[in-house]
């Protein structure tokens, strides 16, 4: 077991003792007059990342039932639209609910949205990405940290070809913090190892516009003048293998999320990594803290970190990413149940498993 599992392992076993102790905790909060006690969860995207809806929304739900048998999960996805969110939020505080778990559209923009919920008496909670204002804890992955696992997963697929490689980089959302931190955990690996970061723009978690980006940089240095494309999550990463495939050019592009069609790519060869956020003890720790609060505890003593935002201290848990390569499928999202054997093994990628050693009961 390497040290990233035991790290992993390690924050899960904290957040299932927690999971206990909230379900023994008392305490009170606004409820309906069938008294139940509602968290409010708003979630960023559909179209653009499938994991909100296939992972975090699914996770959470049944971790606040199995916690907490007289609350109930308020649900809205917001796909994209910041203004469509701030109505979502806004509804749920017309609806007295007190707890809410609010993974931002455009992080940015929220600290008037989470300031006028606390005049409420309402708590927000930052999911995933560190929302603006004064919010009562965050939940998170160590997101510098994936970007120096995604630089170095690259700087790995192109050996020795790195200290001469002319690299493409196309980042998150500007609007996403997660993004920027991204970004910097990727340059603080790639800069000096490769030649240059000869094209970096913003996709902005939009697959179609990262197509775009990289035809500009196609057009700029043309089919032997990139030797590698860093991409900031899984969406933008089918887009952009899509877009070199058309122009005859085959260079390591990695990812992010440990989507379902990326790690089939993976097992084929075209792409060359992705990063696995276990979702489940994010999810875990997202609903601990939640109902938490919703039973009015403390929650310090469930969060293992402090984050700071414009001078606030926020009592945070971050939990480790980890990189996944071809020979490390089966270890990681398939050991990890992110995913079955029998679906990411489909016909198209059946001889690919059987190279990876993945077994298929």
């Amino acid at each position: 077991m390497n040290a990233m599992t035991r790290r992993i392992l390690a924050g899960t076993a904290a957040v299932s003792a927690a999971l206990s102790l909230a379900a023994c905790g008392s305490g009170s909060s606004a409820s309906s007059s069938s008294g139940t006690k509602a968290i409010g969860l708003l979630l960023p995207e559909k179209s653009s990342s499938t994991r909100y809806e296939s992972f975090d929304k699914p996770l959470i739900e049944a971790s606040v039932a199995a916690l907490c048998t007289k609350c109930e999960v308020d649900y809205a996805n917001a796909d994209g639209d910041e203004t469509v969110q701030k109505q979502q939020f806004d509804a749920l505080l017309n609806k007295g609910v007190k707890v809410i778990l609010l993974d931002p559209v455009n992080s940015g923009a929220t600290a008037s949205w989470v300031d006028a919920a606390a005049k409420k008496g309402a708590k927000v909670i930052a999911y995933d990405r560190l929302a603006a204002g004064k919010v009562s804890a965050y939940i998170s992955f160590d997101n510098e940290r994936t970007g120096e696992l995604q630089g170095q997963a690259l700087l790995d697929a192109l050996g020795g070809k790195a200290s001469n490689a002319n690299v493409v980089m196309i980042n998150g959302a500007e609007s996403d913090p997660n993004a920027a931190q991204f970004k910097k955990g990727a340059h603080k690996i790639l800069d000096d190892k490769v030649k240059k970061i000869v094209y970096e723009q913003s996709g902005e978690w939009k697959p179609e516009l990262a197509a775009t980006k990289v035809n500009e940089a196609i057009g700029h240095f043309g089919k032997s003048g990139i030797q590698a494309v860093y991409s900031a999550n899984d969406g933008m990463a089918s887009s952009i293998i899509g877009t070199l495939k058309g122009a005859g050019i085959n260079v390591p592009v990695g990812g992010q999320d440990a989507s379902l069609d990326a790690i089939q790519r993976i097992l084929t060869g075209e792409q060359a990594y992705t990063i696995y956020k276990p979702y489940k003890p994010e999810a875990d720790a997202a609903a601990t803290m939640a109902v938490y609060l919703v039973k009015g505890l403390d929650i310090t003593s469930v969060a293992s970190a402090m984050t700071e935002s414009n001078g606030l201290q926020i009592p945070s848990m971050l939990l480790s990413p980890v990189v996944v390569t071809k020979d490390k499928v089966a270890s990681t999202v398939i050991a990890g149940n992110l995913y079955k054997a029998k679906d990411v093994c489909t016909p198209q990628v059946a001889d690919a498993c059987r190279e990876a050693g993945i077994e298929v009961k």
